[in-house]
């Protein structure tokens, strides 16, 4: 019995909770360890980096933003340096504007306390399907280039870009109103469908000057135009642990 709940806990993933109130953490550790999760504990923001050393430590960090030796909001960006797991933040804050700031850092999901247990497993659940989901080959034609760049329209799943515009439609034509740089963004992963690209890729393709690992332009240009093209789940532009990000929907060239 015991061998076949290991083998439960290593499939389903590891966990590191990151919460100062240690009577929280006991009712979540012990109902996920339930669940089949393996669950290690940090109460403070050092503790924290000091588990999460190392890019295959955790499959999940369970994040809360009060924390008594320092500030949530940073610990997002110092994680995202050291590690490569999905990060969900826990407040108890439920305002837009503080979520929003959140997955722009790079949080993965956000859940406001309090919650149902059973909504913090769906929403692990839901998490690790996105990270370990083999991305669906992108339907596509062959695409026409100009001078190295995308020309012509393009039909993405259910918006229109019209690559010589530097311009975005909705199918029924109505406009969605990128800035350059974000429709530079959007066609350098379009580009590459169905490719992974590091953020000094992106930073490469659509910028002038030195890439810095702590600048997170990318990840809110990103965030900004998920937001515009509504993919709230992030399921057309994936976020791919370790490397970047990658466009994994329809491409189709259209003819005039």
């Amino acid at each position: 019995m015991k061998q076949q709940t290991e083998a439960t806990i290593m499939n389903k993933g590891r966990i590191l909770s990151v919460d100062d109130d240690q009577n929280l953490q006991m009712v979540v550790s012990q109902y996920l360890e339930s669940e089949g999760y393996s669950i290690d504990c940090a109460y403070t923001v050092a503790s924290a980096l000091e588990k999460s050393e190392g890019t295959d430590a955790y499959n999940i960090v369970l994040l809360d933003l009060c924390l008594t030796d320092g500030e949530g909001l940073s610990l997002i960006t110092q994680l995202r340096s050291k590690t490569n797991a999905s990060i969900i933040v826990i407040s108890g804050k439920s305002d837009t504007t503080e979520k929003v700031v959140c997955l722009e850092m790079g949080a993965d999901d956000y859940i406001t306390k309090p919650f149902e247990l059973r909504e913090l497993s769906a929403r692990l659940k839901a998490v690790l399907r996105r990270v370990e989901a083999p991305a669906p080959a992108a339907e596509s034609t062959e695409l026409h280039t100009k001078h190295g760049e995308l020309s012509g329209r393009l039909q993405l799943e259910n918006w229109i870009m019209d690559c010589d515009q530097y311009a975005v439609t909705m199918t029924d034509g109505s406009p969605i109103d990128l800035t350059t740089g974000e429709f530079k963004l959007l066609q350098a992963l379009v580009k590459a469908a169905n490719r992974a690209l590091s953020r000094e890729q992106l930073f490469d393709l659509t910028r002038d000057g030195n890439y810095d690992a702590f600048d997170r332009a990318i990840d809110i240009q990103v965030a900004r135009i998920r937001k515009k093209l509504g993919d709230d789940d992030n399921s057309i532009i994936k976020t791919i642990r370790g490397v970047g990000y990658m466009y994994s929907g329809k491409v189709e060239q259209q003819t005039a």
